[in-house]
């Protein structure tokens, strides 16, 4: 069987932590080329690394729930993220947390950052109709009150993935075009899953993912 990016000219991967998140795309698509890197940044870092590197890729579209810090951006909507951040990378003392860039001990400027920022400045990722927000990464889902506000008052975020910035800094660092598309499945410090909705954030997010993916094989968008 050919694959989808063969099929179309380009080269796609679309890639998710878990199978769930993006299964009724992948029935749908049975030549697309998918890898499923596991939970958390690590496993994205190097699964995705050990992909790219035996590949020749031209864009990666990662694809997950995330959870939104305001009511405002509105549960199982889609988004997509232009810049993220590893958001728990610094010191904590006395319930105050300074993250890497803030303490001195990294420059927020150093490549691929800019600003403390992992921006994503790829053209599709204005053509696509999709709001565009900020996201943070974190290695714990938690419902720590404390957490919630470290992370906006560092941050400032509109959303929060544990796989994000593991995206945005390898595809920076090789110079490949990326998206990262989310649908909002929870409020951030929400353990009740009854007020979840993560069957309609799937359902949506898959939706969305599959008109992105046909937008960014079609030869007249530039990516």
């Amino acid at each position: 069987m050919q694959r989808y990016s063969e099929i179309c000219d380009m080269r796609i991967l679309v890639i998710a932590a878990t199978m769930a998140e993006i299964a009724p795309f992948v029935r749908d698509n049975p030549a697309m080329e998918i890898l499923i890197t596991g939970v958390g940044a690590p496993a994205t870092i190097y699964h995705l690394q050990k992909r790219i590197q035996s590949n020749n890729i031209q864009l990666v579209v990662q694809a997950g729930i995330a959870g939104a810090f305001s009511p405002d951006t509105g549960l199982t909507k889609v988004v997509l993220v232009e810049r993220d951040t590893f958001g728990d990378i610094g010191t904590e003392e006395k319930e105050k947390f300074i993250g890497i860039f803030q303490s001195g001990f990294a420059d927020k400027d150093s490549f691929p950052y800019t600003g403390g920022w992992l921006i994503n400045s790829t053209a599709i990722l204005h053509q696509a109709g999709l709001p565009l927000v900020k996201g943070v990464t974190i290695n714990k889902v938690s419902d720590s009150l404390l957490q919630k506000q470290q992370l906006i008052g560092n941050f400032l975020p509109d959303v929060e993935s544990m796989e994000g910035a593991a995206l945005h800094y390898v595809c920076l660092q090789e110079n490949i075009p990326f998206l990262q598309i989310r649908s909002i499945s929870n409020l951030i410090g929400e353990r009740d899953k009854k007020k979840w909705k993560l069957q309609e954030a799937v359902s949506n997010l898959n939706i969305a993912l599959k008109n992105l993916v046909d937008m960014a094989a079609n030869p007249s968008i530039s990516i």
